[in-house]
């Protein structure tokens, strides 16, 4: 989604996101290229002035070691002998000039021999008391880093000798300069050629930025996300999106609700197959097909899902979306109940208007015995169950279930009895739609399982162990007994032995409303013929309104 951007006659648009970063990264590059270069070209000048004073010192000192300076200088015309030597040391060196000269400072050699016989322009105090020294000192010919040493005459017995005479050797500061300016050339071309791969690799960057921000600015951005966050939030329905891998990208409120994660905030990140989510539930989460409106139990909640991937050539991740239907789903349930209720006092509003006419039709013949017997015996049938339900539960929702149910059951021709042992006071504590759902699926599933003129007991009491006691819900039917094999996977979801789509929830709606209370289910088959189905739910003190009077 695009926020809009203010529009403003005066102002211009603040520049995007990708924009701004790349302008600061190309100001970033350029800094650090032109620093770098700075710092080359110092170091570089640094270095060719030590290399030069290296050189220089090199040079002294091997003419201040050479025996055959020693013997010039102590000849009657040194010039004649140590002017041809020193130009060829310069030469081959790469000095600018080698000057030997005697303690007062006149010089015996010079790359100008017209100079020859003058005093050395320079210092040569510390030469003199035996110490090598360097400087750059204005000569003659030009700056120059230069280097002074002494020379000594022979050493005898392990002492120096006596200091005869001095050599100074340098090179000219513009011949530094001009191999600085050589290096300095390669360091710019270096430089350059990095400025304009960083322009580039920052252009390409941004650009895939720009695609990605859709070329919105930070405030835009900023504000987006706030509007992200906060639709999040609104919503109640849960929205769960998985990454590649089957791990948590993004969740909010209502699907940490639904999946009973609710204040979990180290969701995000963490595998779905590691949630402890039914393997159900998380197999339809990590399906890679598109899942529509599945119906799938949690520990408390009845939740439909839906599942749609996202896919850009490869699995990328599902977006899931969750709604709660568990009050629909029990409201469902009690809808039934009392469709089936109604269709059954229906019927037996037609069956009655025919006994009724049955009645009119003895007395017009005379026979008015006859007719008080046949509407006396078919009042005792029809209040029997009644009466039966009426004293034995007290429960006004379980006993309207009940009654409900058996008209329902005497529609498809099968008979629904109360057990004698039945009996129950009313209570609290356990929500009656609660109620509802477990003993209705259990009548339902026991009506679908046998056939007409088939028998469906049904049991509710309460016991009084273990204190402070359980409320037992029983439905026995003489149908076939239970599939071969079924074990718990008859309260699975979706686990049924019927082949059309609807089915297999019912069963699992029991087991989990029963474990939420912390009660349990049973199945067996009968001895007989046919099964049972046996429901415990543990009763708290208070829960209990009265005494069993039974």
């Amino acid at each position: 989604m695009r926020v809009p951007r203010p529009r403003s006659p005066v102002r211009s648009h603040p520049r995007s996101l990708a924009g701004q970063l790349f302008a600061m990264q190309v100001v970033l590059v350029t800094a650090v290229v032109v620093g770098c270069a700075v710092f080359a070209y110092v170091s570089a000048k640094s270095q060719a002035r030590d290399a030069a004073t290296h050189r220089a010192r090199a040079t002294t000192q091997a003419v201040a070691d050479s025996p055959s300076v020693r013997e010039a200088i102590a000849s009657p015309d040194p010039s004649k002998r140590l002017q041809p030597y020193a130009e060829q040391v310069r030469r081959d060196t790469g000095v600018t000039f080698v000057t030997i000269m005697d303690t007062n400072g006149t010089r015996w050699t010079h790359p100008d021999p017209h100079r020859i016989g003058k005093r050395f322009v320079g210092h040569i105090g510390p030469a003199l008391k035996g110490r090598t020294f360097d400087e750059t000192y204005t000569g003659t010919l030009g700056p120059s880093v230069r280097v002074v040493t002494p020379i000594r005459a022979a050493a005898h017995d392990g002492h120096q000798g006596r200091i005869i005479g001095l050599v100074s050797a340098g090179i000219a500061v513009e011949t530094i300069g001009k191999q600085v300016s050589a290096q300095l050339t390669a360091v710019l071309a270096v430089a350059g050629g990095a400025l304009a791969l960083g322009a580039v690799g920052t252009y390409v960057i941004n650009a895939r930025l720009r695609r990605h921000t859709h070329g919105m600015n930070a405030a835009e951005l900023s504000r987006l996300y706030a509007y992200h966050q906060a639709t999040l939030h609104a919503v109640r329905e849960g929205l769960l999106l998985l990454d590649g891998q089957g791990r948590v990208a993004l969740v909010n409120d209502g699907a940490r609700l639904l999946l009973g994660r609710d204040g979990d905030e180290a969701l995000v990140g963490r595998p779905v197959a590691e949630l402890g989510l039914p393997p159900e539930l998380t197999a339809a989460l990590l399906a890679d097909e598109e899942r529509v409106d599945e119906v799938h139990l949690t520990g408390e909640r009845v939740i439909v899902v839906n599942t749609a991937p996202v896919d850009g050539g490869e699995h990328r991740g599902t977006v899931v979306t969750l709604r709660d239907h568990t009050e629909l789903r029990a409201l469902a349930g009690e809808l039934d109940s009392v469709r089936g209720f109604a269709e059954a006092l229906r019927s037996q509003a037609h069956e009655a208007a025919n006994r009724l006419h049955t009645v009119v039709s003895l007395i017009e013949l005379g026979r008015v015995a006859e007719a008080v017997r046949f509407a006396t015996e078919e009042l005792e049938l029809a209040q029997a169950l009644t009466d039966r339900v009426v004293s034995a539960v007290r429960e006004p929702v379980l006993a309207a279930l009940l009654l409900g149910k058996a008209a329902q059951a005497k529609e498809r021709g099968v008979e629904l009895t109360l057990t004698a042992d039945s009996a129950l006071e009313e209570i609290s504590g356990l929500p009656p739609r609660d109620l509802v759902t477990v003993l209705g699926n259990l009548i339902d599933n026991a009506v679908e399982a046998v056939s007409p003129a088939g028998q469906i007991t049904v049991t509710v009491q309460h016991t009084a162990t273990p204190a402070p006691g359980e409320l037992v819900l029983r439905v026995a039917d003489d149908g076939p007994g239970l599939p071969p094999q079924a074990g718990d996977r008859l309260f699975e979801r979706d686990w049924t032995t019927k082949p059309d789509r609807g089915h297999g929830i019912g069963l699992a709606l029991v087991r989990q409303t029963a474990e939420r209370h912390g009660g349990r289910v049973r199945a067996r088959d009968l001895p007989d013929a046919g099964a049972e189905f046996e429901v415990r739910l543990p009763l708290r003190q208070e829960a209990l309104s009265k005494e069993v009077l039974r």
